[in-house]
């Protein structure tokens, strides 16, 4: 790929990558000495001018210490990232990174922060097959959740709390090896001091107070924003008459909700099912 057939407009690996060759050509460098300086082949240092690899935090500061730009391409990888997702979420992540504390309900798959890297790059993968995203979009998903996850590890730790609809268990994401994975996952989660990880079964039927995913954040001055996914599109609450209605109903919800033991004993007994090709036979509603 030349110079002509690069175009910094195409995707944010093609804007940063351009920025990345322009930088570098200024100094006089090859690829070859650039490659030397951050401790990577050249050939991915090409890969990245040209587009054709998503940058990651790794290489992004690399850069940074090679060009002596404190922050500036680590600065645009998150920004890269952040292009990629829902209206609203990069304000999101701004005040997810210092929360302290999280509360999440998720009614379709596996909470982002908790799935495996398996789990999570096949379902981004079956976006690009149904053409809703493009590979470069989901490495783009896939390497901003990996660095979101990371802030889970921070010190102090947030505290965690994660209610999960039935049927993100017993959905199938990228078959029955990493279904198995995804679940002896997440018990081993539940099993930290961190998190609570309950299910909110089919029985609560109409009784389950949210339609949509949502997330509610708790930030070190006590203050709530609330977050939430709707077809599609995401949107950032601070009001503080909706967020007093969405903490009232998730405080219902981890009533209703399946305990902190009897949650870890349905996820084994859901991935019993997968492990015989039974998904769906840990169901609560046929007991």
């Amino acid at each position: 790929m030349n110079r002509k057939e690069l175009d910094p407009d195409s995707s944010p690996a093609a804007k940063f990558g351009a920025q990345v060759r322009e930088l570098r050509e200024a100094r006089g460098w090859t690829q070859e000495h650039l490659a030397t300086l951050t401790g990577y082949s050249s050939v991915h240092v090409s890969a990245i001018e040209t587009g054709r690899k998503p940058p990651t935090e790794r290489f992004s500061r690399r850069l940074d210490v090679a060009f002596e730009t404190p922050e500036r391409f680590e600065r645009e990888w998150r920004n890269a990232g952040r292009r990629v997702l829902f209206e609203g979420f990069s304000d999101y992540l701004r005040s997810e990174a210092s929360a302290v504390a999280l509360r999440l309900f998720e009614i379709n798959i596996i909470p982002s922060l908790f799935q495996t890297p398996a789990y999570a790059r096949a379902y981004q993968e079956a976006r690009v097959h149904r053409g809703r995203a493009t590979q470069q979009q989901a490495e783009e998903r896939l390497t901003m959740l990996l660095h979101r996850q990371q802030h889970l590890h921070r010190h102090p730790a947030p505290r965690v709390h994660a209610v999960i609809d039935e049927g993100c268990l017993h959905r199938a994401i990228g078959g029955r090896d990493v279904m198995l994975e995804q679940l002896k996952h997440l018990e081993e989660l539940s099993h930290q001091p961190q998190f609570v990880i309950q299910v909110s079964p089919f029985s609560l039927g109409e009784d389950r107070p949210f339609a949509h995913p949502i997330t509610l954040l708790t930030m070190p001055n006590r203050a709530h924003v609330g977050y939430g996914e709707i077809q599609g599109r995401g949107f950032l609450q601070r009001d503080p008459d909706p967020l007093a209605e969405w903490v009232g109903e998730y405080d219902q919800l981890q009533v209703e909700a399946l305990s902190r033991a009897a949650t870890r004993k349905f996820i084994r007994r859901v991935g019993r099912g997968f492990e015989h090709d039974q998904p769906g036979a840990g169901r609560l509603a046929q007991e």
